[in-house]
């Protein structure tokens, strides 16, 4: 079985607390022995997969095959085209030079679906805004928050909307789903 979630900001990618106030993956009415494949950190939000499958949880997670993933990031500023240039070419965090990568620059259109954050991000009169999309196929701690933080663009919202060729089936935070055979098609590809 594979389930695609909604992860709501605040909500650890785990079943029990770590002593922080934020919420847990029991609060979402979850079948049993289902598990989050990776995870997103708790200031994250949007596509998080659970499974009972452990073939396909290590398929996924596994660095080698490449699955990309695809990260809708509100940054502050204004992101011109040298910064995206410079993430998809690889750029140095903590000593590791990152894997090339997808970067563009989203519109207000693309941004639509999305929900408002709770609670939202807070507004700043004389500091402009942007939304990058970022396609890695790794996945290293806090990686997009480093990425972007180091061409000069802080994280303000950080969003996964897509994992494989699957988008996130929907928009509403907390919701969650088994999904279809066409969907498991789209994330697990030639593995399956």
């Amino acid at each position: 079985m594979i389930i695609a979630f909604y992860k709501p900001y605040g909500v650890l990618s785990q079943f029990t607390g770590d002593g922080s106030a934020n919420r847990t993956l029991s609060e979402f009415g979850f079948p049993p022995h289902i598990y989050p494949v990776g995870r997103l950190d708790a200031d994250s939000e949007g596509f998080l997969l659970l499974s009972d499958e452990t073939s396909m949880v290590k398929y996924l997670l596994e660095p080698k095959y490449a699955h990309p993933r695809e990260y809708w990031v509100q940054v502050e500023g204004n992101t011109e085209q040298t910064a995206l240039e410079s993430l998809k070419k690889g750029i140095q965090i903590q000593g590791y030079t990152t894997k090339p990568c997808q970067a563009r620059l989203l519109s207000e259109h693309d941004i639509t679906h999305l929900p408002e954050r709770i609670p939202p991000i807070r507004y700043r009169k004389n500091t402009p805004t942007s939304w990058i999309s970022l396609e890695l196929t790794e996945g290293k701690n806090r990686q997009v928050r480093r990425m972007t933080a180091a061409v000069g663009l802080p994280t303000l919202r950080l969003v996964r909307v897509r994992i494989g060729e699957l988008s996130l089936p929907f928009w509403e935070t907390g919701a969650w789903r088994e999904v279809t055979m066409n969907e498991r098609h789209r994330v697990l590809g030639r593995f399956i």
